[in-house]
């Protein structure tokens, strides 16, 4: 529909009512002058005006819950595509640039040489050796031990365990006392072998101690009448006649001729020295149940042996006698029952270490020139500072107290006889204490000294005591420890002679051991009996590295002779190795790691029956 009016300018005015619609009204705006507009256009008015044709580019990006501008939107596109570049790239470099990790600190000298000193134990094993033994010298050696019946005892298989010194017999005392001592340092510095990587090796060593010392008795039954308590033999007075493990020069593994099996029924010594051997070792073992218990049974059935069937095991003129003769068995019966009452919790094991009768002839209370001196023969200053260890830590009080603290106040006093300050024992002029006054062989003493120093300073420590009383005088603990690494300071090298007698520490250790293996080359000839008394006699040094060993030791002026026929200054033994690697292990890593308390007690009850609950609340 139209309509029509007068234009005021004198024309027809027409307005389209119904035909013009918005979007042609819009589309006509372009008609105007655009420059005739006075103000500025907002964004819409200016699509009008520019048309389908020249309109703008729109300046947003619209994401659906997000709208954002053009430019931003692009930028980070940009930055996230950039940064996954730069994240790969830094992935990809860190992946195959070789990582540079910060080296632990190097091992102290103790720690280096405990090492070496825990790899003479590898040397000495006897059957079938492990292929991890990393001793390339050394092979499967002896397999018929114990089926020679010349002794006239039955066949038993007795292979494997160690070889005492630089022969090839196998001796139950020393070897159940060197196991004791190894056991002992363990339970108390399991953490420090830890830090060193040699907690795993140290206990391999144990359990193939221990293992032979089983096969030596009936260790499945509570009751046993006989020990088998020594393989080969080493009297030599008999000549080429009689050859045995002294008068032949053989390596282990080419051995040919009988070696008899030694036997006792009634040895309170050896079996009350074997019992300890194996309670102790049932503490470390004790994460392994099955063997732990197993331990522990066969040091019973050893105990009760040694307590009803007394005797010395050397008496009578045995071949044992000559080398390793026992002075009495009393020690072994508190050493014994210390350990059976740590290894069990039985309170009748800690009453029979107690007694003060027992302890009187063991000879606590009596003194004299080699009081104090811990040794395969005399473990009574060891059982003195094992006991300590009770009074310390868990004061059992009454009925134990009076003969604990008689205990305790004897260590005291043995540590006291261990300082320069007084005149117990003399020392060298390069600082080595003579515990055996003079006499020959002197390091293997000297070693369980050090380590007893050095356990019971930290017991002291331990327990918040700074040190202790010598008569008027204070000394603090550190005395202690100074003491023990003097000694060991002087084994490692700073002695008179300038060399170490640790074999393969340092540069100047000795290079002739008195050690068949380590003394006759692994060259595929078999050397008879009297044929290697030639490498026992060559002045040229072993072919064969015997690391770790420690030698017999210098003499009471501080000289040393390298001369392997001369077993007095170049033969190690296992007892002597074992309290060397418990010395190191207790000095090696500073102050930081003490003893452990607690795994000592692991198997013992509250000392104090534990109190009634309280009663009900009242009620009215």
């Amino acid at each position: 529909m139209s309509a029509y009016g007068r234009d005021p300018w004198g024309g027809p005015l027409e307005i389209n009512v119904d035909s013009a619609t918005d979007d042609d009204r819009s589309r006509n705006l372009q008609d105007f002058d655009r420059a005739a507009l006075s103000r500025q256009l907002d964004e819409t008015q200016q699509s009008w005006l520019l048309g389908p044709g020249e309109q703008k580019k729109k300046k947003y990006v619209d994401l659906g819950c997000i709208v954002c501008s053009r430019t931003v939107f692009k930028w980070i596109v940009i930055s996230i595509l950039v940064s996954g570049f730069i994240a790969g790239l830094v992935t990809l470099i860190v992946k195959t640039v070789p990582r540079h990790h910060h080296s632990p600190p190097p091992p102290d000298n103790y720690t280096q040489a405990l090492r070496k000193a825990l790899m003479f134990f590898n040397a000495q094993r006897s059957g079938r050796i492990p292929k991890h033994n990393n001793v390339s010298w050394r092979g499967k050696s002896c397999l018929r031990d114990g089926q020679s019946t010349d002794s006239g005892v039955n066949k038993i298989n007795l292979v494997g365990g160690f070889y005492d010194a630089g022969d090839a017999i196998k001796f139950n005392f020393p070897g159940a006392f060197a196991m004791t001592m190894l056991s002992w340092s363990v339970i108390e510095y399991g953490a420090k072998y830890e830090s060193s990587g040699e907690l795993t090796h140290v206990k391999e060593i144990i359990k193939w101690g221990t293992d032979y010392l089983l096969k030596t008795f009936n260790s499945s039954s509570d009751d046993i009448n006989v020990i088998y308590s020594q393989v080969g033999l080493g009297d030599t007075s008999k000549g080429p006649s009689n050859p045995n493990d002294h008068y032949c020069w053989m390596r282990p593994e080419d051995i040919d001729y009988p070696r008899p099996v030694s036997s006792c029924s009634s040895c309170s010594d050896l079996s009350a020295e074997m019992a300890a051997a194996l309670a102790a070792a049932s503490i470390v073992f004790k994460d392994n149940k099955l063997y732990s218990q197993k331990l522990v049974k066969g040091a019973k059935t050893l105990f009760k042996f040694s307590r009803f069937q007394r005797g010395r095991y050397s008496a009578g003129g045995s071949d044992a006698a000559m080398f390793y003769n026992s002075s009495g068995y009393y020690d072994e019966f508190v050493w014994g029952g210390a350990w059976l009452y740590y290894a069990t919790g039985n309170s009748s094991y800690l009453q029979l270490a107690t007694t003060p009768g027992i302890a009187k002839r063991a000879g606590a209370f009596r003194g004299g020139q080699d009081y104090g001196v811990l040794s395969w023969d005399n473990k009574l200053a060891g059982s003195q500072v094992l006991l300590s260890r009770l009074r310390l830590f868990l004061s059992p009080g009454y009925p134990y107290e009076e003969i604990l603290k008689s205990y305790h106040n004897q260590t005291n006093i043995v540590m006291c006889s261990f300082l320069p300050f007084f005149r117990s024992f003399n020392r060298t002029r390069g600082g080595l204490i003579q515990l055996n006054h003079g006499r020959p062989q002197p390091l293997q003493y000297v070693v369980n000294a050090a380590f007893l120093a050095s356990v019971y300073a930290d017991y002291l420590k331990a327990a918040d005591i700074p040190g202790w009383n010598c008569g008027p005088n204070f000394f603090t603990t550190e005395v202690l420890r100074n003491f023990a690494r003097t000694q060991l300071n002087y084994i490692l090298g700073k002695n008179p002679m300038k060399m170490s007698y640790i074999v393969g520490y340092g540069k100047h250790y000795p290079k002739h051991a008195h050690h068949r293996g380590a003394s006759i080359p692994k060259n595929k000839i078999k050397y008879s009996c009297k044929g290697g008394w030639k490498w026992r006699d060559s002045p040229r040094p072993n072919p064969n590295v015997l690391v770790g060993a420690m030698v017999a030791g210098p003499d009471k002026f501080d000289r040393f002779r390298d001369v392997r026929t001369n077993y007095n200054y170049t033969e190690p033994t296992l007892a002597g190795n074992a309290g060397l690697v418990a010395a190191l292990v207790s000095i090696s890593g500073g102050d930081g790691l003490g003893i452990d308390k607690n795994t000592m007690f692991s198997a013992v009850p509250p000392m104090f029956p534990t109190p009634p609950p309280p009663p009900a609340p009242w009620k009215p």
